[in-house]
């Protein structure tokens, strides 16, 4: 019969484990910038403190799009859902604020108690596999922070945009589409590809 004390070390070395998986990974998926080879984009990656490089930018083209949603003055635009080989899903894209005032993400943050220190983030953010019938949340370090975007200045001023990822557990192989799901935003349908 297992004590407490053992379940506690057991998921301390397991949050460990996913933890140091997830630096290799994130590590071995970095590299150098543009080298002058075709296909070379850069994207946002997270900082040692667990948010982003995040700038604003203009919003990428249509045809880029896996999905877009929109809540009031507020477009979320997926723009990659890559099935790494590490056992995680990465999603990116961009948010836009279409409205005349700065907008605050910290309803993105999600409800967790753990989750208040990742301030305006998206924290808060889930991938649904209907297939399976199951829930995935944004992965964190043992520390708590998410490895997702955490917003500089808390949001998006009027008529910017802001690129954003996300790191999630993966789904079993088979499930190709899920529900990416943040906020009040409606679920955006995703196609995963593998990475």
């Amino acid at each position: 019969m297992d004590s407490p004390r053992t379940r506690r070390g057991r998921r301390a070395l397991s949050a460990v484990a996913i933890t140091i998986g997830l630096v290799l990974a994130v590590a071995g998926c970095g590299g150098g910038g543009d080298d002058g080879k075709p296909g070379g984009t850069s994207s946002a990656k997270p900082s040692a403190n667990g948010g982003s490089n995040h700038r604003q930018s203009s919003a990428p083209a249509a045809d880029q799009a896996l999905a877009e949603v929109k809540s009031g003055d507020i477009t979320l635009t997926v723009t990659s859902a890559v099935r790494d080989q590490g056992g995680f899903v990465t999603l990116s894209g961009t948010v836009t604020n279409n409205g005349s005032q700065f907008w605050i993400a910290s309803n993105w943050r999600g409800d967790e108690r753990e989750l208040s220190r990742n301030g305006a983030s998206l924290a808060g953010a889930a991938l649904v596999d209907s297939k399976d019938k199951k829930k995935y949340l944004v992965l964190r370090d043992t520390q708590g922070r998410c490895l997702c975007t955490k917003f500089d200045g808390g949001g998006v001023a009027a008529g910017g945009s802001a690129e954003w990822f996300a790191q999630f557990p993966a789904p079993p192989d088979g499930t190709d589409t899920v529900d990416f799901q943040v906020g009040a935003m409606p679920p955006a349908s995703v196609d995963l590809s593998q990475g």
